[in-house]
């Protein structure tokens, strides 16, 4: 059996931590349905998680969901995103568990609150690297934070399998040269196991 890759990347937002698992706290959280919350919180996202002042950004998604300014709610979802985005599910662990052995590394777009919370998490120190877009000013699919990623994780574009669960980001990484796979809930680190060995056939 043909050995398997140098690194294997995985995204967290729907890879690691379903968002299911996570918006309909902060929905709860703001007196709305998840439906309603989760178009003001991903209205603006995208340049939070490059980096954009988080006060700025939760009282937008207030403003949008029609309330009035709130610091305090403000603060509460602050922390309610950043804490639930870290909390690994049982899914996640059994995934990092049967992965022993393998070196492994995240790759997410993630505000900076966001990725303290997972470096501080248990969980992170089965990583060798943890890439997050606020930290380094870059997110997929820019096709610069995949080199970025590289840099850090010390690895050629040939040695990496990258796991997403965007279309976007998964073209991109494969433009750049990674083995990239479109993430399906559920995989299990078996069936990583399978496509990473195919990969290296």
């Amino acid at each position: 059996m043909p050995p398997v890759p140098h690194l294997v990347v995985f995204d967290v937002g729907d890879v690691l931590v379903s968002s299911g698992d996570v918006l309909p706290h902060l929905a709860a959280e703001a007196g709305v349905t998840p439906e309603r919350f989760a178009r003001a919180y991903w209205r603006d996202r995208h340049a939070y998680d490059l980096g954009a002042d988080e006060h700025a950004y939760w009282t937008a998604v207030i403003a949008d969901l029609g309330r009035e300014p709130d610091p305090d709610l403000v603060d509460r979802l602050a922390r309610l995103d950043a804490g639930k985005w870290s909390q690994l599910p049982a899914a996640g662990r059994a995934l990092l568990d049967g992965l022993a052995g393998v070196p492994l590394a995240v790759l997410s777009n993630a505000p900076a609150a966001l990725a303290a919370a997972v470096r501080a998490a248990d969980w992170s120190r089965a990583f060798t690297a943890l890439v997050f877009s606020a930290e380094v000013g870059l997110a997929k699919p820019d096709p610069a934070i995949y080199a970025r990623a590289d840099a850090a994780c010390g690895t050629a574009p040939g040695d990496v399998v990258f796991f997403d669960d965007r279309e976007a980001n998964v073209a991109a990484a494969r433009t750049h040269g990674w083995q990239a796979h479109l993430w399906v809930p559920g995989t299990t680190a078996g069936q990583v196991r399978d496509l990473l060995h195919r990969d290296r056939a």
